[in-house]
Parts: C-alpha cells; structure tokens; sequence
C-alpha cells in the first residue's frame, strides 16, 4: 500500500498563480504557496508549497518546502519536507528531499537522495 499525499488542490490554495500564458525568465522568492501553470526558466527558492501543474515547463533549480509535479521540470530540486511526481509529470534531474514519491506513470531521470527532516521543517 502507498502513503499517497497528492492531496486534491485548487486554485484557491495558492497565494500567487503563474498562468499558461506567462513566459517567466528569472529568481521566484516566495513564502506561501505557488501555482506554475506557465513557463519557468531561472531558479525558484521558496517556503510553502510549490505545485508545477500539468502543461506547465519549468528549466529551473527548484528549493522549497513541499514540490509537487504534474509538468515538466528539468533541473535540480531540494525539498525540506516532500517531493510528489505525479502520473503526469516528468522530472529530468537531481531530487534530494525526506520524503519523496514517485507515483506509477511518473517520468523520473536523475538521482535520488532522501535526508532526515531538517528540525525547522
């Protein structure tokens, strides 16, 4: 039995969206939760939950609490608590988090480091 925790989120959930329309080159800094349902290139540091959603592209380095992803995302990501690759999604590099789940159907290339939870965490 898998301890699924790719809980049911909507729109209301996060304090900031990044539509499907949006192109964004650069350094996202947040403290809530993150929506990308455009396209990412850069670096993303954050606290609070970001969910890459289905259709979104991301060519970033990604830090942050909890990453959950339903895109595409290609560079390295570091979570304090948890990392989900869904069915849809797809991560080509590095992941290094305490809890990581990887569901059937996901697409994962790279390497796979889990950690003790950090006590800020």
């Amino acid at each position: 039995m898998t301890d699924v925790h790719n809980d049911e989120l909507a729109d209301e959930d996060f304090d900031t969206v990044l539509s499907p329309d949006i192109d964004f080159s650069g350094v996202i800094n947040f403290e809530k939760s993150f929506l990308a349902r455009g396209r990412i290139s850069g670096e993303i540091a954050a606290h609070g939950i970001l969910l890459i959603d289905e259709g979104a592209i991301v060519d970033a380095n990604i830090s942050a609490d909890r990453v959950i992803i339903r895109g595409l995302v290609t560079g390295d990501v570091t979570a304090s608590v948890r990392v989900e690759i869904t069915p849809t999604g797809k991560l080509r590099g590095n992941v290094r988090a305490p809890e990581i789940n990887f569901e059937t159907g996901c697409v994962f290339n790279g390497n796979c480091e889990m950690h003790p939870k950090s006590k800020n965490a």
